[in-house]
C-alpha cells in the first residue's frame, strides 16, 4: 500500500517546491488539487500528473483571492470526495527595504504568502474535520529566522508563517489536524533563479550563481525541490503523527553557524 492511498491533497503553487510536492504525494497515491496562477505551469503539471496515472485537478487560482480559493476547495471536494492534506507552497519574493517597497507590493506579499494560508485553512479545515482530521504543511523559509538585507516584505511574511503555523496547530489539534512548517535554505526553484539572475537579468550565469549560493551552506550546495517534498510528505504522513506546531529546517546547515570566521 502506498503512503497516501485514498488521500486527497491540496497543493498551492505549481512550480518549484509545489510541483515537486504534488509529484511526491501523487506517487504515494494521493489525488491532487493544485492551485497556481501560472497557466503554463498549471498545464505542464496537469499533463505530467495525468500521464503518470494520478488523479489531478489543476486550476488557475490567485491564492490571495478568497472566492477563488473557496471555489478551488469546493471543486476538489466535489470531484474527489473530501480533503486530507494541505500544502501551502505558493509565494512571491519581492525585493526592497521599508522605504523602497511600495504599499501595494507589501500588501501583495502579505496576501499571497500569508493570506493564502489563512484562506486554505478557512475553507479547507472544515472539510478536513469531516474526514476526521488531516495534515497541513506551510512552506516558510530560513529568512523567517535570519534574513538578508533588502527583503523586508518577504522575510516578514516568512516569520509570520511560523506564528500562523503554531496558532493553527493549537486551534485544531483536538480536531485531529496537525500543522507544521518547513523552512528551506536555498532551493533550486523559480524564486532562486530570479535571485540568481539579479541585475544581470536573462544573461546571468544561473548555475554559477547557484554554486556561489551553495558555498554559503555548510553542505556546500543548494537544495533540490524533491528533498523538500520528501520532508513535506513525511510531515503529511501517519509517520509524523506526533508532530504538530513545529518548524523543520531543511537548509544544508545554513542557520547552524554565525558566519564569522
Amino acid at each position: 500500500m502506498k503512503d497516501f492511498d485514498g488521500k486527497i491533497a491540496l497543493v498551492t503553487g505549481t512550480t518549484g517546491i509545489g510541483l515537486a510536492t504534488a509529484r511526491r504525494l501523487a506517487a504515494g497515491g494521493a489525488a491532487i488539487i493544485a492551485c497556481g496562477i501560472d497557466r503554463a505551469a498549471n498545464a505542464a503539471m496537469r499533463a505530467e500528473l495525468e500521464s503518470s496515472g494520478a488523479e489531478a485537478l489543476v486550476t488557475a487560482v490567485d491564492v490571495s483571492v478568497p472566492d477563488q480559493v473557496r471555489d478551488a476547495v469546493a471543486a476538489g471536494v466535489e470531484r474527489f470526495g473530501g480533503l486530507d492534506v494541505i500544502v501551502n507552497s505558493a509565494a512571491i519574493h519581492p525585493y526592497g527595504t521599508a522605504t523602497s517597497t511600495d504599499f501595494d507590493t507589501w500588501n501583495q506579499a502579505m496576501s499571497v504568502n500569508v493570506g493564502s494560508i489563512y484562506l486554505t485553512a478557512h475553507f479547507g479545515i472544515p472539510e478536513m474535520i469531516r474526514r476526521g482530521g488531516g495534515a497541513i504543511v506551510n512552506v516558510a523559509s530560513v529568512q523567517g529566522f535570519a534574513c538578508q538585507q533588502n527583503v523586508v516584505a518577504y522575510a516578514t511574511t516568512k516569520g509570520a508563517i511560523h506564528t500562523l503555523t503554531r496558532s493553527l496547530a493549537l486551534d485544531y489539534a483536538r480536531s485531529g489536524i496537525r500543522v507544521n512548517s518547513v523552512s528551506p535554505g536555498s532551493i533550486r526553484s523559480p524564486i532562486l533563479e530570479k535571485a540568481a539572475r539579479g541585475e544581470n537579468g536573462t544573461d546571468a550565469d544561473v548555475e554559477a550563481a547557484y554554486r556561489r549560493f551553495g558555498e554559503a551552506h555548510p553542505i556546500g550546495r543548494i537544495g533540490e525541490p524533491e528533498e523538500v517534498a520528501d520532508l513535506i510528505a513525511f510531515l503529511c504522513s501517519s509517520k509524523a503523527g506526533f508532530c504538530t506546531g513545529a518548524d523543520y529546517k531543511i537548509d544544508g546547515g545554513l542557520t547552524a553557524g554565525i558566519g564569522v570566521k
